[in-house]
């Protein structure tokens, strides 16, 4: 288990993380959410000793963090970090003996990534020859190739078409039901609530909410409610009850207590109900009430 214990980092007047906490447990997916400059990266990077945290610790096991463990994880960074004018298959070869593969193994590994990402057809290409999506599939190819316990993966998503967001969805899942422990950010949070089961939020530094994703949804105070009347959108006559939305996306906030039976009741009393949904909130929703202030 990775365990993040109350880091914290300034440059200069400005703090980028204050007392940050979190476990990325065996097995399971955790979304790390937050806004631009909200303190993800930093975080990511002091797990591999990138930045150098002020205080806090980070374990791994219960132990510090140092070269045998390191070897041991993937790291996916936001920018690129892999050498453009080096052959992939090559460098996936190099990358994987680093982490401790024997050359045959690591020629293995990387022929089966590389087959599993489509990519076999540009394995003697420059990376710097292959469009932005695949040089994202290198990147991932390059976290992964040595089979890591922990994937740490820093906007996987960016970049991606629908294809290429399916084929990576499809290989965190596959790495954590082997055991790994996943920690990935993402701005995309339909796909996070789509993959992930836990969630960290992060707030100008700090870490604003946490826990099982599931359990954040039920636990909500607050349910989502789409009701159309006569073909229109259609106002809950109840106390607190709000229009959130644009356009074709518009629907109302109402506490989590209004009895759905006190819903249709008063819906159907107002004319045909052509529309009817009442559920726990979305990721999106759970966000923009724990980073809007």
């Amino acid at each position: 288990m990775l365990s993040v214990r109350n880091i914290s980092k300034r440059y200069g007047d400005v703090v980028a993380l204050r007392d940050v906490s979190f476990d990325v447990q065996p097995g399971r997916i955790l979304g790390f959410l937050g806004r631009n400059g909200a303190g993800k990266t930093t975080t990511m990077r002091s797990i591999f000793g990138l930045v150098q945290a002020e205080s806090g610790e980070i374990t791994y096991n219960g132990e510090p963090i140092g070269l045998s463990q390191l070897v041991r994880f993937g790291y996916m960074p936001e920018e690129r970090g892999l050498y453009p004018r080096m052959k992939v298959r090559d460098q996936l070869v190099y990358l994987a003996t680093l982490s401790g593969m024997n050359t045959a193994d690591a020629r293995a590994s990387t022929d089966l990534w590389l087959d599993r990402l489509d990519l076999s057809d540009r394995a003697d290409a420059k990376l710097e020859d292959l469009s932005h999506g695949n040089q994202q599939r290198i990147q991932l190819a390059a976290a992964i190739v040595h089979d890591p316990d922990l994937l740490v993966l820093d906007e996987p998503f960016s970049g991606l078409d629908p294809i290429g967001v399916d084929s990576l969805s499809e290989v965190i899942r596959e790495f954590a039901s082997k055991g790994a422990g996943i920690l990935f950010s993402s701005h995309q949070l339909d796909l996070v609530e789509h993959i992930c089961e836990d969630v960290a939020i992060i707030d100008e530094g700090e870490i604003v909410l946490i826990g099982d994703l599931n359990q954040i949804r039920e636990e909500a105070a607050y349910r989502r409610v789409l009701i159309e009347v006569d073909g229109q959108l259609w106002a809950p006559p109840v106390s607190g009850a709000h229009e959130v939305g644009t356009g074709g996306n518009r629907h109302h906030i109402v506490d989590a207590s209004v009895d759905v039976e006190q819903l249709l009741h008063l819906a159907s009393s107002a004319g045909s109900i052509t529309r009817f949904s009442y559920e726990t909130p979305t990721l999106s929703d759970i966000f923009q009430e724990a980073v809007v202030k």
